[in-house]
């Protein structure tokens, strides 16, 4: 009982919030509808997450952001005020303190009906035989999510500017935002505070399963949800299977480092805290309206009640259930006229097909059951469809003497709670199923798989002979568990964990410093027993910080050491490429015995001279200063300017104001395909290139393929750090990088890195590794090298590797033949 003490210390106890609180939910805690006269009038919530947070909003004069639930509220439209005689939660909730979030009828469809429950419901609740992926549906999900981050971005500019004015600069608004309707909203809310400089706290909870990589790969959009769940500073689940569940994916989809002892995740150089909080009930109100609740189900003394409470859903394992109970009536007839089952299932999503199929299901096949079972006073199912008020199903809690809650798939499942709850009088007994999140905190419940239906039979009838003192014990332990693990444990728990209750000391914030031993996992195997290995890197990003001015991107003097060390390595050779020209990345680095390719690899240069330039069709050489001045006539202007890089230019505008960066990225954009160049988009910068087929990728490939030969990749290893244009190229080939300091970038790299100061992490682990090896290459230049290295020379610079790239290639092999021994 000692875990039971130390739980109390924060239970039940009343907590303050250190600031304002702003809530975001698909839906407002109460519902608005139009009564006899027309006008709207709010309509009482049930719901745990409404009875506990809504008091806590109203104290600390929060604020709630929801969509309505109706079509008829307006924009500008205003919200009623609570009915004077209202004891709802949400009764002191005024309408200055809630935001609707306006979605028309056609937007609803798609996000709600086609994206929320038409792919995510049922994948997150691993059954992907029934999810769609519909990309319209996913569009408009990420539109509806951004309609919720503008409603939150504006009362969080509002609080701050309130707090700010009264001298509370030190206050951090703290943003809770509620489970799968909302996965991407973080994404615009994190972005637009840091550019806007805005102070909060992001927190998240996920009120159903999260599924398991396997599953969640599935997801076309899977790395964008990730990274919208991974903009919040704090992620809470149900359990711990999904919070692993969910540090997995992000790792092996997103290539994050991560830490599965103290669930952490690292991603662009922000530390996300991932944590298990399982959901609670309002224990006290339950055991209330189970004390005053009348007797609702009728039944002889002699026939014991097995009741099952679920909302229609094919996720909620109904038709399991029955037949289950079917294979029990045939296993144990004695307790034919003895037991009834009785199930309540709550109309849900009554307009969608597979709903309404299953419940023709459903009643066919309870018709079918009671029509072989039944006698003349006795039918072994009775069947609810409808809702009942909170007061009936308690009154049904009280009096069954099984409950049976046996989800395919859930997410906690709170009939489980509230059954034990409402278990004031003679003790009954919980059957459950392994697969509710309930199943995992529950243990003296009865669990059972909801697929085996004889073992389902077998424990119910365990279930209804189990005396009375076991009874007892198994009840009385749910009971003391639900009481202290209550709603409002389950709330303060979260907001400790954010940091977030005035009583507690913050501490220092939760972070994973990358270290050299951590390469182990991502490098290890990758190179373990490899002849050579073959570093690609990019510049800018890369090796160097992004700077306001290009001149300015200097490599680390430990950069360069490092480099410097690695070159000498007989197995190690070291390109690095670049959207510079050729000779401005050759002098930025000033490093011998390095290939350079400039302009994204249509110049390139080998250490012994030879060099590749692939042509680049003479009108857009000849487009180049139209273009730029265009270019700077319409858009380089308040900090923005044009690179020429010879072949391509650069825009940048990350000294704009970000206001206007949005404008300037869209016009320099129509510049770019007007001039039939190619836009590609960088960190606040767009490189506009020729339409050629030739890009970081397969300049990497041309560079392998010159330097080691055509067998290359038997016999060398890759590793390669940079931008995005290279990865499709080198995917399954190379053990790739993506170095960006944005969270939100979409990648194909295998793994990330936040910036420079990780790469050089990263280049320290290779020279570490590679100083275990012997020597077992001579890097000596031969004399018959030297002689072919002069032959090469004659080759044209112009030569194109579409026409004569066979014959340059073994003509450089034949310089380097000395040097490409096994």
């Amino acid at each position: 009982m000692g875990f039971f003490r130390d739980l109390s210390s924060m239970g039940n106890k009343k907590r303050d919030i250190n600031g304002p609180l702003i809530v975001v939910s698909n839906r407002l805690p109460f519902v608005l509808s139009k009564n006899s006269d027309g006008e709207l009038v709010r309509k009482q919530s049930a719901g745990g997450l409404v009875t506990a947070v809504a008091p806590v909003v109203v104290e600390c004069k929060g604020t709630w952001i929801g969509w309505s639930g109706s079509f008829d509220l307006k924009p500008g439209d205003p919200i009623p005020e609570s009915d004077p005689e209202d004891k709802a939660p949400t009764a002191g909730l005024k309408s200055n303190q809630i935001i609707p979030v306006h979605i028309d009828k056609s937007e609803f469809e798609e996000f709600y009906n086609g994206c929320c429950n038409g792919t995510f419901w049922p994948l997150f609740h691993s059954m992907p035989d029934r999810a769609n992926f519909v990309s319209k549906d996913w569009k408009t999900y990420c539109r509806v999510n951004d309609k919720f981050a503008d409603c939150t971005l504006d009362a969080l500019r509002n609080v701050i500017k309130t707090l700010d004015e009264a001298g509370n600069h030190d206050t951090v608004p703290l943003v809770w935002i509620h489970d799968y309707q909302l996965l991407t909203t973080a994404t615009k809310i994190r972005q637009v505070c840091e550019e806007e400089n805005l102070r909060c706290k992001l927190g998240f909870f996920l009120h159903i399963p999260f599924p398991s990589w396997d599953i969640m790969r599935l997801l076309p959009w899977d790395d964008q949800v990730l990274q919208g769940m991974l903009a919040y500073d704090f992620a809470a689940f149900h359990i711990e299977d999904y919070c692993l569940n969910f540090i997995d994916c992000c790792c092996r989809r997103l290539g994050c480092r991560v830490d599965r002892t103290n669930m952490l995740v690292e991603l662009a150089g922000r530390t996300i805290q991932v944590k298990a909080l399982p959901i609670g009930i309002p224990f006290e109100r339950f055991v209330q309206l189970s004390e005053k609740a009348p007797t609702f189900l009728n039944m002889p003394d002699d026939v014991k009640v097995i009741l099952g409470v679920d909302r229609l859903d094919y996720t909620k394992g109904l038709v399991h259930r029955i037949l289950a109970f079917e294979k029990f009536l045939e296993k144990y007839p004695d307790f034919h006229e003895k037991v009834v089952l009785l199930q309540i299932s709550v109309p849900s999503r009554t307009d969608v097909k597979e709903y309404k199929q299953l419940k023709d299901e459903t009643e066919l096949l309870i018709g079918r059951i009671n029509g072989r079972f039944s006698k003349p006073n006795w039918s072994p199912i009775r069947y609810i469809y409808g809702c009942l008020s909170q007061e009936q199903l308690a009154a049904l809690y009280r009096d069954c003497a099984v409950a049976l809650v046996t989800p395919l798939r859930d997410g906690m499942n709170l009939v489980a709670k509230e059954f034990v709850a409402c278990q004031i009088r003679t003790p009954g007994v919980l059957i459950l199923s392994p697969f509710a999140g309930a199943g995992g905190t529950m243990h003296e419940a009865l669990l059972v798989n909801p697929y085996e239906l004889d073992e389902m039979a077998n424990v119910l009838n365990r279930a209804l002979k189990m005396p009375l003192d076991e009874r007892e014990l198994r009840m009385t332990q749910l009971r003391h568990r639900e009481q202290l693990l209550d709603v409002n444990y389950w709330m303060t728990s979260f907001f400790s964990s954010m940091g977030a209750l005035k009583d507690e000391d913050e501490g220092p914030p939760k972070t994973m410093q990358l270290r050299l031993d951590d390469f182990d996992m991502y490098l290890s195997n990758h190179i373990a027993g490899a002849g050579k290995l073959s570093l690609i890197l990019d510049y800018d990003g890369t090796l160097t910080h992004l700077t306001s001015h290009p001149d300015l991107a200097i490599m680390s003097e430990e950069t360069i050491k490092v480099l410097q060390r690695l070159t000498r390595m007989p197995d190690i050779n070291i390109a690095i490429i670049s959207g510079r020209t050729l000779d401005n990345v050759k002098s930025m680095v000033g490093i011998e015995n390095i290939t350079y390719a400039g302009s994204h690899g249509i110049e390139i240069l080998h250490p012994d001279g030879t060099n590749f330039v692939h042509p680049v069709p003479r009108q857009y050489e000849q487009k180049i200063a139209g273009l730029q001045k265009l270019l700077v006539e319409e858009v380089c202007k308040e900090g923005a300017w044009v690179e020429n890089k010879g072949v391509m230019l650069t825009y940048h505008y990350r000294e704009a104001p970000p206001a206007k960066r949005e404008h300037l990225e869209r016009r320099a954009i129509e510049i770019f395909k007007n001039a039939g160049f190619e836009p590609h988009q960088g960190f606040l910068a767009i490189e506009g290139k020729p339409p050629i087929t030739w890009d970081q990728g397969r300049a990497s490939i041309y560079i392998l393929r010159t330097t080691y030969g055509v067998d290359w990749s038997e016999r060398v290893r890759v590793i390669y750090a940079g931008n995005e244009d290279a990865m499709l190229a080198l995917q399954g080939i190379a053990c790739t990088f993506r170095v960006d300091p944005s969270p939100m970038v979409q990648t194909a790299a295998d793994f990330r890195l936040s910036g420079p100061d990780a790469v050089l992490t990263m280049l320290r682990w290779v020279e570490k590794e590679m100083h275990k090896r012997l020597p077992t290459l001579n890097r000596t230049m031969s004399n018959s090298r030297i002689q072919n290295t002069a032959l090469v020379h004659s080759i044209s610079s112009q030569m194109s590797i579409d026409q004569k790239e066979e014959e340059k290639e073994k003509m450089i092999l034949l310089a380097r033949r000395s040097k490409l021994t096994t």
